[in-house]
């Protein structure tokens, strides 16, 4: 009875040994595990000439399950914890983490992806080895009590931007379409961690998984136009023919083919036969708008009309308007006016 009783209390000390080995150390290859999720982050509806940045962001959640005991260190989980970090590399079509860069065939759209809502470039998201800093999600899971397995999760944010200015002008659009951009994380996303009690190890202690997500943007047509006053000055009697122009400022998106129309006028309301009206009686002088120096009437195509035609480039293009008062009767003195609409289609 006594050499029973005598196993039994040294069975006993190295169950005791062995739970306070397991109070500090950290877990190497447990049967306990870690996995992590995305959305993805998706910018809608980008119009490269907008002065405005676009934002986006991703909802992301870390889940740990674990065991009570183990075959490995830490071997028990009293009080279980568990340190993650959770990566990002530069995602397809990126050759650099700053800026990262979504692609459509050759093109690319600049980008980043960032921890918090600073947009700093500290708040780049990504991992050590990349350039410019960027850093992982760390978080500790923490199970609320002692409790014999189970799972924990927590969740992450991340945020996205793309950032107006002169790099995302040059950004096109293919076939005259709105146009995706895509960049994938497929591989090159990831999680470390280490489960302990007490003391927390380096996330990368423990075990690894990986997990996808992509970043895209579809980037739309769009077009600005803006009209300068086409003045033909102070004119005596209209014995010879005046000119005088004006310039239209056209912004398009890079590669979006455009038409500009000018309509009839609001005094004759025809392409082919434009009046001025004085503003104070009803006599009107006659005038021709071209796009070229005394060039084809330009309209709307009707009426024997053209119309312009451009590709924009990203920035503001000037386009000139022709205007000329043929030689005709010369009606009484005023001024004398027109309202004339310019529509750009694209």
């Amino acid at each position: 009875m006594r050499a029973a009783s005598g196993r039994g209390g040294a069975l006993r000390a190295a169950l005791a040994a062995l739970c306070l080995a397991g109070l500090g150390a950290a877990g190497q290859a447990r049967a306990d595990s870690c996995s992590a999720t995305l959305s993805n982050l998706s910018f809608s509806a980008v119009s490269p000439i907008s002065v405005t940045d676009y934002f986006t962001t991703g909802t992301g959640s870390v889940s740990c399950t674990w065991n009570l005991l183990s075959a490995t260190p830490p071997f028990l989980l009293l009080f279980p914890n568990v340190v993650v970090c959770v990566y990002a590399g530069l995602g397809s079509n990126s050759l650099s983490s700053n800026p990262r860069t979504m692609g459509n065939g050759a093109n690319r759209l600049e980008y980043n992806l960032y921890r918090n809502a600073t947009y700093t470039p500290a708040a780049i998201w990504g991992q050590p080895s990349l350039a410019a800093t960027p850093t992982p999600f760390t978080m500790t899971l923490t199970s609320p009590s002692l409790i014999v397995g189970g799972t924990i999760a927590q969740a992450f944010t991340v945020y996205g931007k793309i950032s107006a200015g002169t790099t995302l002008a040059a950004v096109p659009t293919v076939a005259n379409s709105n146009t995706s951009y895509l960049s994938s994380f497929t591989g090159n996303a990831s999680i470390s961690y280490a489960f302990y009690n007490l003391i927390a190890p380096a996330c990368t202690a423990g075990g690894s998984a990986v997990f996808t997500f992509q970043a895209d943007a579809t980037v739309i047509n769009n077009c600005t136009i803006s009209a300068a006053p086409l003045a033909f000055g102070t004119k005596g009697v209209l014995s010879s023919v005046s000119r005088s122009t004006a310039n239209l400022s056209v912004q398009c998106v890079n590669n979006n083919a455009y038409q500009i129309a000018l309509n009839g006028g609001s005094v004759a309301l025809n392409v082919a036969n434009r009046q001025m009206k004085n503003i104070v009686g009803v006599e009107q002088v006659a005038y021709r708008l071209s796009a070229s120096l005394d060039g084809p009437l330009w309209g709307d195509g009707s009426a024997g009309t053209s119309v312009y035609a451009g590709t924009g480039n990203g920035a503001a293009q000037t386009v000139t308007v022709y205007g000329m008062v043929p030689v005709q009767g010369t009606p009484a003195p005023g001024d004398y006016k027109d309202t004339v609409t310019a529509t750009i289609y694209f």
